[in-house]
């Protein structure tokens, strides 16, 4: 990269987690110079491990004074930001860029002593859209974990039996969502992730956006199970998403599944590099529309959907679950590179709805799909590959 940029978080965030690939709970800085060289000033603690990090200089915060500042300035936070700032005088920086989520009080401590930081969101952002090896290894760890997740949910849906009621019951208990997460967050431990997010929601449930889902599953009803483990190793994570009934299909449901799945396969074989992201929503949209079913192409400006294809066709992956690019009617194109989320889904407000998501990268020969997961609404029994 030929322009000067500085990071100061820890690896929490995805910007430096980036550029250091191990954990990191306090903030430092990460220093890259108009001519290519990169620096990291951190505390001595820190200081062995960053000496790994491959073309990285390590300043200990001793060594940019430390203690001379801890000694006269009121507290450790200025004694650092002391530091950070001879740093930069050191390195010859004197004009950065910085990502929207740089302290304000280090902004404003370094731009006092006449450094001039530019916020620029896209410079950060596009960095991260190639993924790396290691980054792309930690994906498809997550992947793994999100597809065993799975497979425990419809086994369970597969076992279970139904009460008078229609409720259903597993092991002489009410199957509920909470149940239900509980398994999913069993495959997220034995592959060595972490919870980024599980919805198991059922019913009109269903419907309502990020809703956790809550309560007993019944006969005939959808069940959308859509989560993100977070890989520990790395900290990529995946997003993955798919609709059960145990039972009998209704007729609703089977039509907003095959619009669905119609909306997904055209969108999976459009993906290319340099294709608009629009023109990629557009497509998504396209069996809606001939359908009767609103979507976002089709609203009145100023309407907020709740029904029917109501959100945008997805997003980026990587070590954040929504990061770019923004799969809708934004400005942007694909890139060689990219990990994104299709997630196409239909639904009726006090009903439920159908949602099916998977990862797939943008190669140059289009778009090659990470997941290997079946789509059917009908559960499954475990699969021997997900047995111990």
């Amino acid at each position: 990269m030929a322009k000067a940029f500085i990071i100061y978080a820890s690896t929490a965030s995805a910007d430096m987690h980036h550029l250091i690939a191990h954990d990191v709970h306090d903030p430092f800085m990460y220093i890259h110079t108009d001519g290519g060289a990169n620096y990291v000033a951190c505390s001595t603690l820190e200081s062995a491990r960053m000496r790994d990090v491959p073309g990285v200089t390590v300043m200990p915060l001793e060594s940019l004074g430390f203690d001379d500042f801890k000694a006269k300035e009121p507290d450790e936070t200025t004694a650092e930001l002391d530091c950070y700032a001879e740093a930069l005088r050191q390195t010859g920086v004197t004009s950065a860029l910085i990502p929207p989520t740089f302290p304000t009080q280090a902004a404003d401590f370094l731009r006092a002593r006449g450094v001039t930081l530019t916020v620029d969101e896209a410079f950060f952002s596009d960095a991260r859209r190639c993924k790396t090896q290691s980054e792309l290894e930690s994906i498809m760890r997550a992947q793994r974990a999100a597809e065993e997740a799975t497979a425990y949910v419809s086994d369970a849906l597969y076992r279970s039996d139904v009460a008078e009621d229609g409720g259903l019951i597993l092991d002489d208990k009410p199957l509920t969502c909470e149940h239900l997460q509980y398994l999913v967050r069993l495959a997220y431990l034995k592959h060595g992730c972490d919870d980024g997010g599980t919805i198991v929601a059922h019913g009109p449930q269903t419907c309502i956006g990020h809703c956790a889902g809550f309560g007993q599953v019944y006969v005939g009803e959808p069940v959308t199970v859509d989560i993100d483990p977070r890989d520990l190793a790395r900290g990529c994570t995946t997003d993955m998403t798919r609709t059960f009934v145990k039972g009998e299909v209704n007729d609703e449901l089977k039509f907003y599944y095959r619009l669905v799945k119609e909306s997904y396969d055209r969108t999976l074989a459009a993906i290319r590099p340099g294709i608009a992201t629009a023109e990629l929503h557009r497509i998504s949209c396209q069996p809606m529309i001939e359908a009767g079913q609103p979507t976002q192409l089709t609203k009145k400006p100023g309407e907020s959907l709740v029904e029917g294809y109501f959100h945008s066709l997805g997003h980026g992956v990587g070590l954040e679950v929504h990061e770019p690019p923004s799969l809708n009617q934004t400005p942007g194109e694909l890139v060689e590179g990219d990990v994104i989320a299709i997630e196409p889904g239909c639904y009726r407000q006090g009903f439920g709805g159908v949602r099916l998501e998977s990862l797939v990268l943008v190669t140059k020969d289009g778009g090659k799909l990470l997941a290997d997961y079946p789509y059917e609404l009908t559960p499954q029994p475990l699969d021997a590959k997900y047995q111990d």
